[in-house]
């Protein structure tokens, strides 16, 4: 029977300093092992093995030159008409500009900018119109000076490769590099940092009705799956990062599953972006339909998140995901005045 292997972490401010650190991170330390299984019983526990946990005390590579110590915040750019959660609100570049500017203002360590929604019942947009929403947004960014990484959230490798002449640093793909087969050439031949997500089927079918036989696992084992395919095409290890695509052809139970055990996925050996902002499942359970008022809740995910060892969190409200993980690094690290 196949073993899965989840750390338990804890604060490094709460526990001997001899505990091993999660992948770098200063403000987390492994406690043990949690080793799920698909039989009975589900979960047993053990403690920190060297021998074999060691991908979990690997440090991930920069990213872009950013040290994955601490949570990094990505902070979204939605060029559509059609976004579940601004309503097209930046759907010009006017609009896209000071939105991006804003969030650089409010401390997003990365620029996340997608001209196609991905949401569930969204349709596809041609290529040629995702590259005019995306890539005069991002050559602008660059003319302005902005510096931060830029990621070019698209399933296409034409957008891809027009994002990157603009001056993007990462792609971003919701499907894994199967959508279109060409993206894995474009992004090993550029040799940038790609995230790999998870979902089961398309935005115009993946909520009806997704099953697993165990969400965590599966999920697991389709990215691993995944990242074989990124490598055979050329595309170095150290620069794929993985997200369970929250709300991807999910239910409410898949979704906090796999937050409940997100630390699962440090035994991939990447890096961990999670996207949960302002999802459909923070406002079923919080009884918030309105996106844009999803922030607490948000924020309570991104917090989760951050206790899992994630190392990069999308989220829309970058000024208030900083300061609540400002405090989360205050209390966490062993000497709570660091700058954070």
């Amino acid at each position: 029977m196949k073993s899965y292997l989840c750390p338990f972490l804890r604060p490094a401010a709460q526990v001997p300093d001899t505990l091993p650190a999660l992948r770098g991170q200063t403000g987390l330390r492994i406690a043990g092992i949690d080793i799920l299984t698909r039989a009975e019983p589900q979960r047993t526990s053990r403690g920190f093995d060297p021998a074999t946990d060691h991908v979990l005390t690997a440090s991930p590579a920069l990213l872009c030159g950013l040290a994955l110590d601490h949570p990094r915040i990505m902070g979204i750019v939605n060029v559509t008409p059609d976004s579940f959660s601004d309503g097209g609100r930046f759907n010009s570049m006017d609009g896209a500009l000071a939105q991006a500017r804003r969030l650089v203002a409010d401390g997003a360590d990365i620029l996340d900018i997608g001209g196609e929604s991905t949401r569930p019942g969204a349709q596809e947009v041609p290529a040629n119109e995702e590259i005019a929403r995306t890539a005069p947004l991002i050559r602008a960014l660059r003319a302005e000076g902005v510096t931060q990484p830029i990621s070019i959230d698209t399933r296409k490798a034409a957008v891809a490769a027009a994002a990157l002449e603009a001056g993007a640093d990462i792609v971003n793909d919701v499907s894994a590099l199967t959508w279109d087969r060409d993206l894995a050439r474009v992004v090993a031949d550029a040799g940038v940092p790609v995230c790999l997500m998870h979902a089961q089927g398309t935005p115009q079918t993946m909520q009806n009705n997704p099953e697993y036989d165990d969400v965590r696992m599966d999920v697991f084992d389709w990215l691993m799956r995944a990242i074989t395919r990124a490598t055979d095409a050329g595309i170095a290890p150290e620069r794929i990062i993985v997200d369970p695509g929250i709300g991807f052809g999910k239910t409410i139970e898949h979704n906090l599953a796999l937050l409940r055990d997100l630390a699962l996925f440090h035994m991939t050996g990447c890096a961990i972006l999670l996207g949960a902002s302002r999802k459909r499942f923070i406002g079923s359970i919080s009884g918030v339909q309105d996106a844009a008022e999803r922030v607490s809740g948000s924020l309570a995910v991104a917090l989760a998140a951050a206790d899992a060892g994630a190392q990069i969190l999308r989220v829309h409200d970058v000024a208030q995901t900083r300061q609540a993980l400002a405090m989360w690094r205050a209390l966490n690290m062993m000497d709570g005045r660091e700058q954070v």
